[in-house]
């Protein structure tokens, strides 16, 4: 099915689109076209014709929604008004907030053609995108940014950091912890199933975990290539058994080569259920012969590992990176199905400029459970808040206090910032490895 609609002039239409059984798998498709015009917003080069069925069949396993903004006014030497000049993508999956797998709208693959921007095009899509989402009974919409500078305009928060590491794992590299269960390269033919088994446990115990898109785990087992949906031979993928022999971590890997000094191994992918999994993991990493140095771009910020070594000066913060951006839609939706920590009650007063998530709510928490109304009328809040800084403190990676001092949120009542932070605390940080 297509809808069609224009978007801010009648030569700007959009057209949105599921793919079905009897999409075209052509290179000449809508969605080898659509597919193409995305890759031109991330300066990618043209798929190659015989990877376009397996992306559709990834995508298709997604669940995704497509949308296309095309020129039908385009100079006869551009390229055809079937080659969209702004894509958009959307599809559902899960997000923990403890007491819960939430379903929460995802947007993805945001390109506007540098020919068309300042054109109100992402705005009309994403405006109308975001209502139709919240129409849908969907509580909370969320994505990951490749700008940091666009979204805060639609409303959404940063929820989630990680960082970047290098771990010098030459000689003085010793993990601490006692050593359990056994770790061990595994045959290609099983990692992507161990893979999606372990993520499973993982997303299911671990706050602000996102569920995973079906290319995840091939890229990870090395089924699928980064650039390409073809294999990887220089990926190794390296599974955690526990005491009981039950899969809880995995590790896939690869060497960036001789001419890399010092020589390093880069991780793909690392993905732990349980502490002791994470710890053996890296035990590993640390035993690879003629390796010196494992860098990984997904690692806590409040990761265990360098209160694990015998010489915490082996681990390195290179950089901090948001992964997950949050947007409210029904606010007593989401706010409803978290978990908090302790008892209180406090009415919050939402800014949205948009108008999808605007109000006052009474929120009240009696051990770690809530009941969140919406107030009709004037009523005396104890805080206000933007609908951005909502976001970024509904899933506790930043304290009220925090985005008090930001000027996000202003406090009427003197115990109001106090008890914010009490109630969206966390034992840990939440925690994203999810990207889309």
């Amino acid at each position: 099915m297509v809808r069609v609609s224009e978007t801010t002039t009648p030569d700007l239409q959009t057209r949105i689109f599921t793919l079905g059984p009897d999409e075209d798998p052509s290179a000449d498709g809508r969605f080898a076209k659509w597919l193409n015009a995305e890759g031109i917003g991330f300066h990618e080069g043209t798929f190659d014709p015989e990877d376009i069925p397996l992306y559709l069949q990834a995508y298709r396993a997604d669940e995704r929604v497509l949308w296309g903004v095309h020129d039908t006014a385009q100079p006869a030497e551009a390229l055809d008004a079937d080659f969209p000049v702004a894509t958009y993508g959307t599809m559902v999956h899960t997000l923990n907030v403890g007491a819960a797998l939430i379903d929460v709208h995802q947007i993805t693959a945001v390109t506007v053609r540098a020919s068309h921007r300042r054109q109100g095009i992402l705005r009309s899509m994403m405006t109308r995108d975001l209502r139709e989402a919240r129409d849908r009974g969907l509580p909370v919409a969320i994505l990951t940014a490749s700008e940091a500078t666009i979204y805060g305009r639609f409303g959404f928060g940063c929820a989630t950091l990680t960082h970047s590491i290098e771990v010098d794992v030459r000689e003085r590299f010793e993990v601490t912890a006692r050593a359990t269960g056994t770790t061990t390269l595994v045959a290609r033919e099983h990692a992507v199933r161990l893979a999606e088994q372990v993520f499973t446990a993982f997303d299911a115990s671990t706050f602000g975990s996102v569920g995973r898109q079906y290319a995840y785990a091939r890229r990870a087992s090395g089924e699928w290539g980064r650039e390409r949906p073809v294999e990887d031979r220089a990926v190794r993928l390296a599974v955690h058994y526990d005491a009981a022999g039950t899969p809880a971590g995995y590790v896939t890997y690869r060497f960036a080569g001789w001419e890399t000094t010092p020589y390093t191994v880069k991780v793909v992918d690392l993905v732990a259920s349980t502490p002791s999994a994470y710890l053996e993991l890296w035990r590993y990493l640390g035993s690879l012969d003629l390796v010196q140095v494992v860098t990984w771009d997904e690692a806590r910020r409040d990761d265990a590992l360098p209160w694990a070594l015998r010489d915490r000066r082996c681990y390195g913060v290179k950089g901090t990176d948001d992964v997950l951006w949050v947007r409210m839609l029904d606010v007593p939706a989401a706010l409803g199905q978290r978990s908090y920590r302790g008892s209180g009650k406090i009415v919050l007063e939402v800014l949205d400029d948009l108008g999808l998530a605007n109000g006052s709510f009474s929120l009240a928490v009696a051990d770690g459970v809530a009941v969140v109304e919406p107030l009709e009328g004037a009523q005396t809040a104890d805080v206000t808040l933007t609908v951005n800084a909502l976001g970024s403190l509904y899933l506790g990676g930043v304290q009220a206090s925090t985005l008090a001092a930001a000027g996000g949120l202003t406090a009427h009542t003197d115990d109001a910032v106090a008890l914010l932070d009490a109630l969206f605390g966390l034992a840990q940080e939440p925690y994203c490895i999810t990207h889309f």
